[in-house]
């Protein structure tokens, strides 16, 4: 146990979640549920309970250090890892790699994203162990996959092969986020499964993955093997970590290597990713809407939509709206067709150009 640690990605914006997730405010630091707790914070819970919680990490933007004390008090100063820039998954799973080579040459790690929903914690939890235990013996990089329920052009997609190595399969091949026609193509013939962003490794493969195929990655970092989970990591990354290239773990390592294994995994998974993803989960009326975080609502001639107010004490009568997300958070107000949700993020860039930046 003691060689074992998880990674939290912790430093994105949620633009599709707008108006609830802003820049200032995104949505690992929301609690959706009325739980008491945030996305985050449910992360934390839930792999504490297989992790040391010395062992878990948070990787996120400097602009959120102070948010992720607010609500992880149990962390120190080194166990929240401060990017600089955004610069996408690769270098955020690069920069934690090499801290935590620093403080243990043979740990293993699970990476897990803020903000999924797990179901059945039970499965996850046996399933996550499952994973540190064969990355321990194989060099192998294992993504957890889901067996998709519809076609889903937001999710990336692992083919898996013939070749089982225990319960693990070898993956043909990893794409991330096709087209809706190639999802069709993909879903149909049984053969692919979601990436659910899940990752589990020993942290020399995942070293070496960088280097054959992320040397300029691996190179800048290298500069500093001998800074990390030190007083000067803070200035060296600093100084070098916005040199890294804006590519994800997906594109840059995971779609060229040949180690790639997968595990099937059945746990009750939700990647809060958009509105759309959040009106799948929820609990709906007679009439397919779902009406979210405790809000009140009056429901007339409509149906399928989302209705999510930031504040509890407002009531919204809906009538004759179909198919909408209807959300209100602060000085926004958005009504959107569920079909067209991919466009929010343009929506939030026209505006912040035209209103200005109070509004992204």
């Amino acid at each position: 146990m003691k060689d074992n640690y998880c990674v939290i990605m912790g430093g994105g914006i949620g633009s599709r979640f707008w108006p609830f997730s802003r820049e200032s405010y995104p949505k690992q630091f929301l609690d959706f549920f009325g739980t008491g707790r945030s996305l985050l914070q449910m992360t934390f819970d839930r792999f504490s309970k297989i992790i040391p919680t010395e062992n878990i990490y948070i990787v996120t933007n400097e602009l959120y250090a102070k948010l992720i004390k607010e609500q992880l008090p149990e962390l120190k100063d080194n166990q929240i890892l401060l990017e600089p820039t955004r610069r996408n998954t690769a270098p955020c799973i690069a920069y934690a790699t090499y801290h935590i080579k620093a403080c243990n040459p043979n740990a293993n790690i699970v990476v897990a994203p803020s903000d999924h929903l797990i179901l059945k914690e039970d499965i996850f939890l046996r399933d996550v162990q499952k994973s540190l235990d064969f990355v321990k013996e194989n060099e192998a990089l294992v993504t957890l996959g889901i067996k998709p329920s519809r076609p889903e052009t937001g999710y990336g997609y692992i083919q898996s092969s013939d070749t089982m190595l225990g319960d693990f399969t070898k993956v043909k091949t990893f794409t991330e986020k096709p087209n809706l026609e190639l999802a069709k193509v993909f879903y149909e013939s049984g053969e692919f499964f979601w990436n659910s962003g899940l990752f589990v490794w020993n942290v020399n493969t995942v070293l070496s993955a960088f280097e054959k195929f992320l040397p300029e990655i691996s190179a800048r970092f290298d500069l500093g093997k001998e800074k990390f989970n030190t007083p000067e990591e803070r200035h060296f990354i600093h100084e070098n970590f916005p040199y890294c290239p804006n590519i994800s773990i997906d594109y840059g390592v995971m779609e060229k290597a040949d180690n790639v294994y997968m595990l099937c995994v059945d746990f009750g998974w939700a990647d809060l990713g958009t509105w759309g993803s959040l009106f799948d989960i929820a609990h709906k009326d007679e009439n397919n809407n779902a009406v979210l975080k405790n809000n009140k609502a009056l429901m007339y001639e409509s149906s399928n939509n989302v209705v999510a107010f930031e504040n509890p004490n407002r009531l919204a009568v809906v009538q004759g709206i179909n198919d909408c997300i209807i959300a209100e958070s602060g000085n926004v107000l958005l009504i959107c067709k569920k079909e067209d949700e991919q466009r929010i993020k343009q929506y939030v860039a026209d505006a912040q150009i035209k209103y200005g930046k109070e509004f992204n």
